[in-house]
């Protein structure tokens, strides 16, 4: 079995417990208050100020041409792709730079980045790779468990974030650091899957503190 699947199987009760989250059933049926989710934008444009600064690491930690490459591209990804939805939402909510500059990470916030910042420092190129897993992955499948459920994507406001994480651009980016994971585990020691196993785990765990803030606006 591949290393991403025997993470997967480590927490599919913790991901399935985001599929019922109310923050993601509200997006889906777009009663989520609207002051809520402009928390949550904030905050996660926060988030991933320090989400990218991993990907541009692995530029530094890997060992060869073709995976600083896939890690340079990810960075221009998230940075001119994904935060586009973020700066999309801003716009129509009025969220200025100034709002994001002036505004404080939340604890759980702060504790998830920093947790993933550290292991990916002090450990190698699939430490840092399996801190980065969790949080695109999981976007990845609620997007795409949301986009099935009837009116979702069509939705005047909720709807583009569903099509920006369930797209194909997105699908492409996930499967890249799948496989890259997969890749760099072949032959991987029981001690060092347990290691890995342990980091999916602990951020699979900040995911569901971070839509728990989210949801209570960080009360």
């Amino acid at each position: 079995m591949k290393t991403s699947a025997r993470l997967y199987k480590s927490v599919n009760t913790i991901w399935d417990s985001y599929y019922r989250h109310p923050f993601i059933k509200g997006m889906a049926d777009g009663s989520l208050k609207v002051d809520k989710f402009k928390f949550y934008m904030i905050q996660d444009y926060i988030y991933l100020l320090d989400y990218v600064k991993i990907y541009a690491l692995g530029i530094v930690k890997a060992k060869d041409e073709r995976t600083m490459q896939g890690f340079s591209k990810m960075v221009d990804n998230i940075l001119n792709g994904e935060m586009d939805i973020h700066r999309s939402y801003m716009r129509r909510l009025g969220i200025t730079r100034k709002d994001i500059e002036n505004t404080e990470a939340s604890m759980e916030n702060i504790s998830y980045t920093n947790y993933m910042l550290s292991v990916s420092q002090l450990g190698d190129l699939t430490n840092l790779t399996a801190s980065l897993l969790a949080c695109m992955w999981s976007y990845f499948l609620i997007g795409s468990k949301l986009s099935k459920i009837k009116g979702a994507v069509e939705n005047n406001f909720y709807g583009q974030w569903i099509r920006g994480y369930s797209s194909k651009d997105y699908e492409r980016e996930t499967k890249w650091l799948i496989d890259l994971i997969d890749r760099l585990t072949v032959n991987i020691s029981e001690n060092k899957f347990k290691e890995l196993e342990k980091i999916f785990i602990n951020t699979s765990k900040y995911e569901s503190m971070f839509w728990d803030m989210a949801y209570n606006k960080g009360m």
